[in-house]
C-alpha cells in the first residue's frame, strides 16, 4: 500500500460486511494531490480532501462507512446504495436481544454529512432521493427490498425491528415488520431459519406465541420477494384486508 493510501469503494463496504458483491479488484485510494495507486489487483482512485473521511477498522485504514456510502453512488444501483445505507445505519443486537446504538456504523445523519460534502465526479444524481429511503431496521438486503416494493405499492408503513410485548410486558419475539395497527407481521426468512433447529424451534415459539396474541404472521422467503413476478406485496396487502385495511 503506498504511503497514506485507503480502501475504499466496494473493498471498504465489504470489509464493514456490508450487502454488496466484489468485482475482485481492489479499491485503494489517495487524497489529492496525491497520484492513485497502480498495479495489479488494484482500482486507484485519487479523491479530494473534502470528499472523504477514514478509519481504521479491523485493521484496516478504510473511508469512513458515510464516505464509503457516498463513493459508491457512482457505482451502483440506486437500490443497492439504498441497501448499503440500510446495512451502515442498522442497529446490531446481541444475542439476548439488546439493542447497541453505539455499535451502528454510520447514523442518516453521517450519511447526509457525506452526501452533502460536495459534487463527486461522475456521482449521479440519486443519491439524495436515495437518503430519503434509508430506514433504521432493516437488516438484510431482503428486508430492504421487500420494504421499498411495499411503499411503492402503498401499503401501510409498518414498524421495522420491533419489540412485540405480551399484556405484562414480556417480550414475545422481536419481528422484521409489524403493522400494530392491523395486528400483521411479516417475518422475512433467510435459509438459516430453515436449517438452524435452534433458529427454527425458536422461530415456532415465537409464532405460537404470537398466534395467542391475535397477531396474524406472514412468513415470506427470497422466492416471494425476489423473481420475474414476486408475490411478496400480493400475499401482505391480502393479510392486512382481512384485518381491516381498505387500501
Amino acid at each position: 500500500m503506498p504511503e497514506e493510501s485507503f480502501f475504499c469503494g466496494r473493498t471498504a463496504a465489504v470489509a464493514y460486511d456490508a450487502w454488496i458483491n466484489h468485482p475482485g479488484d481492489l479499491e485503494v485510494a489517495v487524497f489529492s494531490p496525491r497520484r492513485a495507486p497502480r498495479a495489479a489487483g488494484v482500482r486507484g482512485r485519487k479523491v479530494a480532501p473534502h470528499l472523504a473521511a477514514t478509519t481504521t477498522h479491523e485493521g484496516l485504514l478504510l473511508s469512513t462507512p458515510a464516505s464509503t456510502w457516498a463513493m459508491l453512488a457512482r457505482d451502483v444501483t440506486p437500490r443497492e446504495l439504498i441497501a448499503i445505507g440500510d446495512a451502515f445505519v442498522q442497529i446490531p443486537r446481541d444475542e439476548y436481544g439488546r439493542r447497541h446504538p453505539d455499535q451502528a456504523l454510520a447514523t442518516i445523519s453521517d450519511l447526509r454529512a457525506a452526501a452533502d460534502a460536495g459534487p463527486r465526479p461522475r456521482s449521479t444524481a440519486h443519491i439524495g432521493a436515495v437518503l430519503d429511503l434509508i430506514r433504521v431496521g432493516s437488516s438484510s438486503p431482503l428486508e430492504t427490498d421487500f420494504r421499498l416494493d411495499a411503499e411503492a405499492a402503498g401499503l401501510p408503513t409498518p414498524e421495522l425491528d420491533l419489540e412485540i410485548r405480551g399484556p405484562s410486558g414480556e417480550l414475545l419475539g422481536i419481528s422484521e415488520f409489524v403493522f400494530r395497527q392491523y395486528r400483521v407481521v411479516v417475518e422475512v426468512e433467510g435459509d438459516h431459519h430453515r436449517t438452524e433447529r435452534r433458529q427454527w424451534l425458536r422461530d415456532m415459539e415465537k409464532y405460537h406465541a404470537y398466534a395467542a396474541a391475535g397477531l396474524e404472521v406472514v412468513r415470506l422467503t427470497s422466492a416471494h420477494i425476489r423473481g420475474r413476478h414476486p408475490p411478496a406485496v400480493s400475499i401482505v396487502m391480502s393479510a392486512l384486508r382481512r384485518h381491516g385495511w381498505d387500501g
